[in-house]
């Protein structure tokens, strides 16, 4: 299948790209480099520099590629910046996001896949979180990936491209087979940044609280590798083209780990002190995060392979060691 990757340089979409070409697939990266890296580009690949907001180019891209199915990972994904700046998120999450559906329109194509979030659900009301968890975002960056889905829900409905969103939780890990080296662009996820700080590109972890009601006093999330949720993907299309039908679905490990689980696994595998301070509490930081990926599997025939801590910290650190 003829594949246009939007955000294909970046640290997710590289990793979907490559799985797609080890699949047999005809991948184009359409990506505009703001966050992206050409070193990421695998071979086998082709590449348009191009940006979603600038209609003609995204038209032009999906028709000379003869795409038929797009991977939606073109995004800004800060939740911090976007309580400050809204504005810079509206223009590209949305807006992004209705000229690629227009162009879709237009141009056939009828296979998208999303790249979504676990943002969407905010505070949790139980967990596991599953699907039908409410979706009630508490930050704005959450918001644009639930606005996002209800825009593919009408496009489906009367236009009849067949979607799958695929919230994630917490991406972590790089390539086990090294093909991908280059970094994430200033992280803010808990893995990297102890990363940085073993590295010495940061002089110390501050961890967000430990009082809160976990067996350690540190927040507990649901880590999921960068390999799983490329197999996801592929495994998404493979489902929405073959069924004729949107999907939404959580993309996780299925447990949690707490931030000094986390760091104690770092410095046993990096072998690095990683110097740490305790801060206060983060607002609307919850205790535990954890996915119920029951559907991915029932759906797709998909698990999470790579996603055990082990591999997540000592993946993420051959590519640190490799720059």
């Amino acid at each position: 299948m003829n594949i246009l990757v939007v955000g294909g340089a970046g640290y997710i979409g590289s990793h979907v790209a490559g799985e797609l070409l080890d699949r047999g697939h005809n991948v184009t990266v359409f990506d505009n480099l703001s966050s992206g890296l050409r070193e990421n580009l695998l071979p086998g690949a082709a590449f348009i520099h191009g940006d979603i907001l600038r209609y003609e180019q995204l038209r032009r891209a999906l028709a000379e590629t003869g795409a038929e199915a797009v991977v939606y990972l073109a995004a800004l994904k800060a939740v911090g910046e976007s309580m400050i700046s809204p504005e810079k998120y509206s223009v590209n999450n949305i807006t992004g996001t209705i000229n690629l559906l227009n162009a879709a329109a237009e141009t056939g194509f009828k296979y998208l896949i999303f790249s979504s979030s676990a943002a969407v659900y905010g505070e949790p009301v139980y967990l596991p979180i599953d699907e039908k968890h409410p979706a009630n975002p508490e930050n704005y960056y959450g918001f644009t990936k639930l606005e996002i889905e209800r825009f593919l829900g009408w496009y489906d409905r009367l236009k009849g491209i067949r979607c799958a969103s695929l919230r994630y939780f917490n991406a972590a890990g790089y390539d086990p087979r090294g093909r991908i080296r280059g970094l994430e662009q200033n992280p803010a996820n808990l893995i990297p940044v102890i990363m940085e700080t073993a590295c010495g590109k940061r002089g110390e972890l501050c961890i967000f609280g430990d009082d809160y009601d976990t067996p350690d006093g540190t927040c507990i999330r649901d880590y999921i590798h960068v390999s799983d949720l490329a197999s996801a993907h592929a495994l998404a299309l493979d489902f929405i083209s073959g069924n004729d039908r949107s999907i939404t679905v959580n993309l996780g490990s299925e447990s949690g780990s707490s931030v000094l689980e986390v760091l104690e696994g770092a410095r046993r595998i990096t072998g690095k002190p990683i110097p740490s301070r305790v801060t206060g509490r983060r607002p609307g930081d919850p205790a535990r995060l954890t996915a119920s990926a029951a559907l991915a599997g029932e759906l797709l025939g998909w698990k999470a392979e790579y996603s055990d801590l082990e591999t997540l910290i000592r993946t993420s650190w051959d590519a640190y060691r490799a720059n």
